[in-house]
């Protein structure tokens, strides 16, 4: 993994290596080429052994070194990346040891910066097969880093329903209404985009925005915040491990991010019981029914994210279809129990097929 700091991925990587690792048969441990972040802390805490390859930047040549080292000491059967940067390690690491079995995975559509895609052309050369969480990811790969179809996966990310406790915020009709985002403060998330339409909206309805995150936007929203007069209503709760506490607190979730490669919040939000709005956008269609288990908004055209929740707000009854709709979607498509056996499949762990001796992840 690149990093393990708070994020959607370094949430599936967690969970991914604690639900795989069942000693003796099989061994999971993960590197990050970063420093020790949040979430190796949450891994450890799982049981699965976790190293910081202490890496300064993309440059810095000695955190490759030190998971060559990690490689020859631990004597690892398959090397399963995630991430661009971890995915060029894997790759050096594959022209070192000839004998390791090496996966990828692309977790994005976002299309910038162009070189990461162009990088991710060459090093996939050395992966078995490249794991993508949706068709929207598959088709960017294939597009924009020439990956032969054959050779790409589609395997959802997924969430345990078991630890989202049902939501009772979305049900109550007091007010204000509270709205949320839950991710980083990142100008691909759009979240000035959210705040602006929250202030048309604002000024019809009782109204409270909960923005949970942090990023590199944060004084950016502040003063956009600032410019339009809502600082009682609008609230930076800065970032959290896990979105479960801040779910129970909103009614809905709103997700206008310009791309992702799956929304792993919008199928949490759905675990909770919490209707979703997203952008019309690559990654969120894949997981977002509209009209079903949410709604679907061109974002980009002034005024349609504020009529959008205005009527989930005004629409309870629509509200009740949007989470008994999504509780079922995170179910049965995206729970570990439904996904996990693709991945046991992918890497050989079947029952039927000879268990892996270690998985460094």
């Amino acid at each position: 993994m690149t990093d393990l700091e708070i994020g959607g991925t370094p949430s599936v990587v967690r969970e991914l290596a604690v639900r795989l690792h069942d000693p003796p048969k099989v061994i999971v441990e993960v590197a990050c080429l970063a420093k020790w972040g949040p979430t190796a802390d949450q891994i450890e805490q799982g049981g699965v052994n976790v190293f910081a390859l202490g890496a300064k930047g993309p440059t810095d040549i000695g955190a490759i070194w030190r998971l060559n080292s990690l490689i020859e000491r631990n004597r690892y059967d398959t090397l399963f990346s995630f991430l661009i940067h971890a995915n060029t390690a894997t790759t050096a690491m594959k022209l070192l040891h000839s004998r390791l079995r090496v996966i990828q995975s692309i977790q994005t559509t976002q299309p910038e910066p162009r070189w990461h895609w162009m990088l991710q052309g060459w090093v996939q050369a050395a992966a078995e097969r490249i794991v993508v969480p949706s068709e929207s990811v598959k088709r960017a790969a294939i597009e924009r880093s020439n990956i032969d179809a054959t050779k790409i996966v589609v395997i959802p990310n997924a969430i345990e329903p078991r630890e989202f406790v049902r939501s009772q915020t979305a049900l109550d009709s007091s007010r204000p209404f509270p709205i949320g985002f839950i991710g980083r403060l990142d100008p691909i998330k759009q979240v000035l985009v959210l705040v602006r339409e929250f202030a048309i909206l604002a000024r019809q309805r009782d109204v409270v925005l909960y923005i949970y995150g942090e990023g590199v936007e944060r004084k950016i929203i502040e003063q956009e915040i600032q410019t339009w007069s809502l600082a009682p209503k609008v609230l930076l709760h800065g970032a959290i491990a896990k979105p479960q506490a801040a779910l129970q607190q909103i009614g809905m979730l709103v997700l206008p991010s310009a791309a992702e490669g799956f929304g792993l919040v919008l199928i949490e939000a759905m675990a909770a019981g919490v209707p979703v709005i997203a952008n019309r956008a690559p990654g969120m269609w894949d997981v977002v029914r509209d009209g079903e288990n949410g709604l679907l908004v061109d974002v980009s055209v002034p005024g349609e994210l504020a009529k959008a929740m205005r009527e989930l707000i005004d629409d309870k009854e629509k509200r009740m279809d949007f989470i008994e709709e999504g509780l079922v979607a995170a179910q049965k498509q995206f729970s570990w129990q439904a996904v996990l056996p693709a991945y046991k499949e992918l890497l050989g762990l079947c029952p039927f097929r000879q268990p892996q001796r270690g998985l460094g992840m």
